[in-house]
């Protein structure tokens, strides 16, 4: 083959779809392929690797055949603190990508920040607000303007070991948390948490019967401080001291995953996607071992919301373009095709179209969305869920009683959700 030829298929190969993980630079606006200008639009994306398969493979070819004008380039980045503080610098200035997929924690703080751009006024957006999951929605809602699209979500399920649950007598886990941490206590049984965040506490804090904050996100004392909470925190932090809650985090062992597949652990809670990383064989194996069901209900739902959003960065330098890629990637085609790595839509169309079997591991997180709770939509998310981490660290040390420990965290969140000069999130309507 000539080597003029050779060099022309590297160069396509080179430019082509997608990029894997990559320096963050300012790459050139538009780049010249086969003698046709294409607008490039910059992708930030924290997918992980299999998700990055279907992005490069199945996703971006197919937005790109239906738009020959746009040309995608992915920036493939950890999700991490570093990527949220060089997300605000770089805004900030006016340096940053055309849209990023966020975690939805993040987006309260970069719409009350100004660096998101409103979509509101954008052609179509009023006919597409309303094809989302309304809780995934309302989070990029600030201020009567709306920041994002909701592109994925996922909640955490209680996972049980089935053999033991045999054991003691269960044909299903048992109704109540507190069933089931009696049974633990009973049977020496070990419960597998991650860590003592709000993502790994609160859905057991909430099955317990307690609360985080008020329905408007104003206040946490009352709430995170009231008496149920304290009760369920407190029987929490007593299985700890008898050693039948492991928290993966602490120990830095962290796979109560597997300690749940081999029996060595009654339970732990995970998102989907320990099942989606698995090959077929091992899944099949998996759900034979384990059974996946949501968190009790307490005084309401206790499943918590996870994912991730689509936003447009202020400072764009192809809104046009860069809008046209997130309603592609926010509809049914391109959802569906994401939902083979087990990422579940937020598109309710594309909910209807997936029709997941009974025997899906995906099956019970899909159920399991529409009854789910959201972790408060404020601008300081971060340092809110800061000081709940820490006051638990002390709890569960034995260095503050659950009274004390609670009063304390429920009086600094209340400063900060109270910042002089501040105005608060709103969570949107139907919230």
């Amino acid at each position: 083959m000539p080597i003029r030829w050779i060099t022309l298929i590297l160069i396509l190969l080179l430019t082509a779809g997608c990029e894997g993980t990559s320096v963050i630079s300012n790459p050139e606006s538009v780049q010249t392929l086969r003698g046709n200008d294409k607008t490039v639009v910059i992708f930030w994306h924290t997918y992980n690797d299999r998700e990055t398969r279907l992005l490069m493979q199945e996703m971006i070819p197919a937005f790109e055949k239906g738009h020959p004008d746009i040309r995608i380039k992915c920036i493939n980045l950890a999700n991490n603190n570093e990527l949220k503080y060089s997300l605000i610098a770089r805004a900030s200035s006016g340096r940053g990508p055309d849209i990023v997929r966020m975690d939805i924690t993040w987006v309260p703080e970069f719409s009350h920040k100004g660096l998101l751009e409103p979509l509101n006024a954008l052609p179509g957006f009023n006919e597409l607000k309303d094809a989302f999951h309304q809780k995934a929605m309302n989070v990029g809602h600030y201020n009567d303007r709306y920041y994002s699209l909701p592109l994925n979500l996922y909640t955490k399920l209680t996972i049980f070991n089935r053999e033991l649950l045999a054991r003691a007598g269960y044909s299903k886990p048992p109704d109540t948390m507190d069933e089931i941490l009696e049974l633990a206590r009973k049977r020496h049984y070990i419960i597998g948490l991650g860590g003592l965040e709000v993502w790994d506490t609160l859905p057991y804090v909430y099955s317990l019967g307690g609360s985080f904050m008020d329905a408007g996100f104003t206040r946490a004392s009352g709430f995170l401080n009231s008496d149920s909470t304290v009760r369920a925190v407190e029987k929490l932090a007593k299985l700890y001291k008898e050693k039948l809650i492991h928290l993966s985090a602490v120990t830095q062992n962290r796979d109560n995953w597997a300690r749940v597949r081999s029996g060595s652990m009654l339970l732990t809670d995970e998102a989907p996607w320990f099942f989606s990383l698995l090959k077929e064989s091992d899944k099949r194996q998996a759900l034979k071992q384990t059974l996946s069901v949501p968190f009790p209900r307490g005084n309401g739902t206790s499943s918590i919301i996870g994912g991730e959003n689509l936003v447009m960065m202020k400072g764009s330098r192809h809104p046009a373009e860069a809008w046209a890629f997130m309603k592609w990637m926010t509809g049914v085609e391109g959802q569906l095709i994401m939902a083979k790595a087990g990422l579940i839509p937020t598109n309710k169309e594309a909910v209807k179209a997936l029709n997941v079997s009974r025997e899906s591991y995906l099956y019970p997180y899909a159920q399991a969305v529409d009854d789910i709770f959201l972790r408060p939509p404020v601008k300081n998310w971060s340092q809110v869920g800061e000081v709940y981490t820490v006051y638990l660290h002390q709890i569960f040390l034995g260095n503050l009683s659950a009274r004390e420990g609670l009063d304390r965290a429920a009086g600094e969140i209340d400063r900060l959700l109270e910042e002089e000069g501040e105005p608060r999130h709103s969570a949107g309507p139907g919230s």
